[in-house]
């Protein structure tokens, strides 16, 4: 099994910062992906960004794109989504997940039906 817990998220002004978490745990001894998606109420969860095992692969949506980057920390099990430029269309519930990746140690995703493990998800509210 695997756990994944976030952490980071609160409320910022537009224009502000924010650097979130997720702190992985339990089965994770294979080549795995990394990645964060967003939803809002009455949407569907979309993607974010993704890091590879290696951690020489990330991947980024359009809509955040020089502003968000998203790093691995190995020793420590922790990958981060530094948020920088916030605007209010940012906000929303941000889930961290990870999938396993025994072929590739170099792959990114980008779609959240290719993830099997998710966290619990931690809010981010900009305000405008």
């Amino acid at each position: 099994q695997v756990q994944l817990v976030e952490s980071g998220g609160g409320l910022v002004q537009a224009g502000g910062s924010l650097r979130l978490s997720c702190a992985v745990s339990g089965e994770t001894f294979s080549l795995h992906a990394l990645g964060w998606f967003r939803q809002t109420p009455g949407k569907e969860r979309a993607f974010v960004a993704s890091i590879s095992w290696s951690g020489d692969t990330t991947v980024y949506a359009d809509s955040v794109k020089g502003r968000f980057t998203m790093s691995r920390d190995a020793a420590k099990n922790t990958v981060y989504l530094q948020m920088n430029n916030l605007k209010s269309e940012d906000t929303a519930v941000y889930y961290c997940a990870l999938r396993f990746t025994p072929k590739s140690g170099s792959s990114v995703y980008t779609a959240d039906h290719e993830y099997r493990y998710w966290g619990q998800g931690t809010q981010v509210t900009v305000s405008s």
